[in-house]
């Protein structure tokens, strides 16, 4: 969102490929973006028919927004009023589809998918997000380095934008070979196999709790990850640092920092923003601190907490909720995607943690790798479609997925789940019900029923004060039910899994 007003190919391209990553991302370390926001405005006001239509049914004269207040007094956009609304040539600049090359299609996880044109141009900005993890925290500019996409390939836009995004770094002259067996364990584990060995590293890319699938299926196979020096690159879901440190347990990896990091991304924009070492070692003090998390984002759960560049997505926080605005396929102008969530300035979030007694620079700079850069941070809490209602008291997946990690349980259990609430069949008391799939091969009986559930039942108490105060006492234990590994009716293999049933 610079200040190239029509995004082409070649320009794009000559950008990203000519400009070290330090001249890239430095107007995000010393501005807001809220200049490149208004340029983006007023290129798609000119340019985009749909555009141009809403702000002429809203009376707003495009040459009297001038300002960032003037900006935030624009319309919000979403799926219903506007990329539904319009046919798909009005979206794009110039009111002409064939500008873009490729399709991407949204997962259609809270309705009917949506489509989302985009032109080679748009994925060059994207790839800035992950030359800074590869650089940053893997070095991977100075490693010999296999990148495995383990997203599903095909219409959805995390398996072939990423593996597009590889292929950039790699003309970049980063040493990063890449290879797509898309979300087959079977194929996923052949590709280590065969080529991890003739690397420095190997980069795993995909969604969270398949990665870790991936990582035990290899375990009980037999492969050692430790030589491989395995790095993960995640996005879809918000985890636990629980969940970090056991994944980097199994793969016989000791820096917490560095060997994974979370990217916030959507459909509608590629990849907004991305985990570095300075927002995970952030993220592990206040793990360990709820009330310190409750002061910083107003919940006890930890978000995914990522920087982010103002000047490629300008993010707002608007009450208690993002939207950003930034170039693509669709250019989007203060974009409404409801993700909970908000946004910091760096220095405004570094002085907050040192009012709660933490220095996340100095833990970065003890551990080594580069300076943490001077980005602003915006946090997402997980998809509040996923959340059931208990006596009044949101139940979020997150809590019940920190539950399945603990030590006493964890070894036995995939971390994957459903939970319900069902009415009771004598006193018509409903009941939190909690479908639980055990690991591959592991036997489950009455006893370790009970045990995951009071392992669950620890963690709500500990971190849902609404759970702990709404819900009576002789119903705050879940009712557990074990499913072997891939059960059809819970835990279907093959498709984007859901932690709840309404």
């Amino acid at each position: 969102m610079h200040d190239v007003l029509t995004p082409a190919p070649e320009t794009e391209a000559r950008r990203f490929l000519d400009t070290p990553l330090d001249g890239l991302l430095q107007p995000g370390t010393t501005g807001d973006g809220a200049r490149e926001a208004l340029a983006l405005f007023r290129a798609v006001a000119r340019d985009v028919p749909a555009y141009r239509t809403l702000l002429s049914e809203q009376n707003i004269d495009p040459a009297a927004v001038t300002t960032a207040a003037d900006f935030a007094r624009l319309p919000l956009l979403d799926k219903q009023n506007y990329n539904r609304r319009f046919p798909l040539d009005e979206l794009v600049l110039g009111g002409k589809l064939t500008r873009c090359d490729f399709f991407a299609v949204s997962s259609g996880s809270t309705g009917e998918p949506t489509f989302w044109p985009r032109a080679q141009a748009d994925e060059f900005p994207v790839a800035v997000r992950f030359e800074q993890v590869f650089r940053d925290a893997f070095r991977a500019q100075e490693k010999r380095t296999l990148a495995v996409v383990c997203f599903a390939l095909g219409t959805w836009v995390g398996g072939m934008f990423t593996a597009a995004c590889m292929r950039h770094l790699s003309a970049k002259g980063y040493p990063v070979v890449t290879a797509a067996p898309g979300n087959k364990v079977d194929e996923i584990l052949r590709v280590v196999q065969r080529l991890a060995p003739q690397f420095e590293q190997t980069v795993l890319l995909g969604y969270p709790p398949f990665l870790k699938e991936v990582v035990d299926a290899g375990r009980s196979q037999g492969i050692a990850w430790s030589p491989f020096n395995v790095k993960l690159v995640m996005a879809g879901e918000v985890f636990s640092e629980t969940w970090r440190d056991l994944v980097a347990e199994r793969l016989g990896v000791d820096d917490p920092l560095r060997f994974g990091a979370s990217i916030y991304g959507t459909a509608d924009a590629g990849v907004l923003g991305q985990e570095t070492p300075v927002s995970i070692a952030i993220r592990r003090f206040l793990a360990e601190r709820p009330e310190a998390a409750q002061a910083m984002f107003g919940d006890t759960r930890l978000p995914t907490l990522c920087q982010y560049d103002p000047t490629a997505r300008y993010f707002e926080s608007i009450d208690g909720s993002l939207a950003f605005s930034g170039w693509n396929g669709v250019p989007l102008v203060r974009y409404h995607i409801a993700d909970r969530g908000g946004v910091l300035p760096y220095d405004t979030m570094l002085a907050k943690l040192r009012d709660l007694g933490c220095d996340p620079v100095a833990t970065v700079r003890a551990s080594g790798g580069p300076e943490p850069r001077r980005q602003p941070f915006v946090w997402v809490f997980g998809r509040t479609d996923f959340t059931v209602s208990f006596f009044g008291a949101n139940v979020f997946p997150e809590t019940i997925s920190l539950g399945l990690e603990q030590p006493e349980v964890r070894a036995r259990v995939t971390g994957k789940f459903v939970m319900q609430v069902k009415e009771g069949s004598a006193d018509d008391k409903p009941r939190l019900t909690i479908a639980v799939e055990l690991a591959k091969d592991a036997a489950g009986d009455d006893e370790f029923g009970e045990a995951v559930a009071f392992a669950i039942l620890a963690q709500l108490r500990r971190l849902n004060s609404e759970f702990a105060n709404y819900v009576p006492a002789e119903f705050q234990k879940p009712l557990v039910t074990l499913y072997p590994t891939g059960h059809p009716d819970y835990f279907p293999v093959g498709v984007k899994h859901r932690y709840s049933r309404k």
